[in-house]
């Protein structure tokens, strides 16, 4: 038992250290951060619906991704709220073709509200609707084209289950 529990604390470190390196490294830090983003570390949040565990290691690399974030601060807080809620979420969804679902959601609300909050607080809710509709169609380009195949290949390859199995 302690063994699995070392092997998936190493798994969410090195998972961590990845989304964090796939958001704040040039020239894919240019389109991660703001209200249209296109964070390609945020194809790994399919990942919580193979393994529920793997949220800590996807929300902790949030954490460390929004410490540079180019908004305001409040990106490490709601941002990273954004991906423990998807996450969460994520792992209780059944159906593989809903997966991007939750985390597509979570940030288009969590992120479109603190966006609207910081660029456009004398109009919210035109700020939140095209914010959030920014942000969602970001995450939605991203897990579909990106995280999808992922997790395809994780399951054909018969990685899923192995990644279960630790």
């Amino acid at each position: 038992m302690k063994h699995n529990n070392l092997k998936r604390l190493t798994f969410c470190g090195i998972l961590a250290a990845i989304y964090t390196v796939l958001t704040v490294m040039p020239p894919l830090n240019a389109i991660a951060y703001g209200p249209v983003q296109f964070r390609v570390s945020e194809a790994l949040c399919v990942l919580p619906f193979i393994a529920p565990w793997t949220t800590w290691g996807l929300v902790l690399g949030c954490l460390l991704a929004n410490l540079f974030s180019t908004v305001t601060a409040l990106d490490i807080v709601f941002g990273t709220l954004a991906s423990l809620l998807g996450c969460l979420i994520t792992s209780k969804v059944r159906h593989k073709w809903l997966v991007p679902l939750p985390t597509i959601l979570s940030n288009g609300l969590i992120i479109g509200a603190m966006l609207a909050s910081v660029l456009t607080p004398d109009s919210w809710w035109s700020g939140f609707v095209l914010n959030g509709a920014q942000v969602a169609f970001g995450e939605l380009v991203v897990l579909y084209i990106l995280g999808m195949p992922l997790l395809l290949m994780l399951q054909r390859r018969g990685l899923a289950e192995r990644l279960k199995a630790l």
